[in-house]
């Protein structure tokens, strides 16, 4: 982190003096994780960068772009501009309802000319936006008032029974998660999150019931994959195979047979990790997850050093966002949870995705450069 002393909080930063200010070992952290994905997709590709090494590369060179351009950018325009963004993100979830394009067997893209946008994914980060704006002008005490969490909670279960509806069950749990987060962290209390737990526990038979047969199926064959090894547990089964058979140093850079033979579903994107664990072993898996951790511990740094709620929750929210996609895909792909379709940051292979992701670590470094920045908490709530 910049140790040049931070110019008054009330002077306009020039261009310059902002990317002085860019935190360029962050960004070169992230680069060194992407490019980690990107021999990865040349690997489960059979050793060629087409077809998804070389899209992926462009992407990953666009969405850099995008994260400097984000930083550059005063932490209070994007403030001005949170709830525009989460009601076009709204709005895009209710076209895909309407009008979407289905990938295995969801709902989930919408197609604007050559472009296929996933709205679930761009609400990951319209939410903490939001919240952070509105819990920006709420003070402790004020959180945990029932006419104060009316709000905040309608705007986290609303975008989230619409992914659910798709269904998109992981996206709808990561929304659900950042939001509840982002209430805690704000200062909600232990007597609204104890009920609530208990509640969500007790409404499981009834979510049950909701359930498509597919995923219910998921579930069974988490809790029992061997029960169905060539069908609903395909998936869990192959993934653990490749797993298991990378050992402790694994098998070597693209020899990985279970991605190369096509036994291993979703090779290049949701189950990329478990290729990982087949080529690099038990201590490739365990570097890029301390890499992972690295950032994670970035972003926890940003977000205490910033000096408004609204900076502070913004750079917590989008950490935490990055922080459940790695944990549920890795939960996922081990067979610690059942299969939701997460992808893994910065490796899986996917365009709204990745830049929807690089645009999250924008906002991350704009909280940053803008660190000393204080905005009025009257500014938050109102909507």
């Amino acid at each position: 982190m910049s140790s040049r002393p931070y110019a008054a909080a009330r002077r306009s930063l020039s261009i310059s003096e902002k990317m002085l200010e860019v935190n360029w070992g962050l960004v070169l952290l992230i680069g060194v994780i992407a490019s980690i994905g990107l021999a990865m997709q040349y690997s489960v590709a059979g050793g060629h960068i087409n077809p998804w090494a070389a899209p992926q590369a462009m992407r990953f060179v666009v969405g850099l772009g995008i994260l400097v351009a984000v930083a550059l950018v005063d932490v209070r325009v994007w403030m001005s501009v949170a709830y525009p963004a989460y009601i076009i993100a709204f709005l895009l979830l209710i076209v895909v309802q309407v009008a979407g394009h289905v990938g295995l067997g969801a709902d989930r893209w919408i197609q604007i000319g050559p472009l296929q946008i996933q709205p679930s994914e761009l609400m990951k980060i319209a939410l903490v936006l939001a919240l952070a704006r509105y819990l920006h002008g709420l003070g402790v005490e004020d959180v945990s008032k029932p006419k104060r969490l009316f709000i905040p909670v309608a705007m986290i279960l609303a975008p989230a029974i619409l992914v659910l509806k798709q269904p998109n069950l992981g996206t709808a749990t990561i929304l659900l998660a950042d939001g509840f987060s982002l209430l805690f962290l704000a200062g909600l209390s232990w007597w609204w999150i104890g009920p609530t737990f208990a509640g969500i526990v007790g409404s499981i038979p009834i979510v049950w019931h909701f359930l498509h047969d597919y995923q219910k199926r998921r579930v069974l064959t988490f809790l029992n994959p061997q029960s169905d090894a060539l069908g609903a547990g395909w998936n869990i089964s192959q993934a653990e195979i490749a797993m298991g058979s990378g050992g402790l140093t694994g098998k070597g850079f693209v020899q990985g047979t279970q991605s190369r033979l096509n036994f291993l579903p979703e090779k290049e994107t949701d189950f990329i990790f478990t290729s990982i664990g087949e080529e690099f072993g038990f201590v490739g898996c365990v570097v890029l997850l301390l890499l992972f951790a690295v950032v994670i511990g970035y972003g926890i740094r940003i977000g205490m050093a910033s000096r408004s709620q609204f900076g502070r929750l913004l750079a917590l929210g989008v950490t935490l966002n990055f922080f459940f996609y790695i944990m549920i895909n890795a939960a996922m792909v081990t067979g610690m949870i059942p299969v939701v379709g997460i992808p893994m940051p910065l490796i899986s292979y996917g365009g709204t995705a990745m830049l929807t992701v690089m645009f999250g670590f924008g906002l991350l470094m704009s909280v940053h450069v803008h660190r000393q920045v204080e905005i009025p908490r009257s500014s938050g709530a109102i909507i």
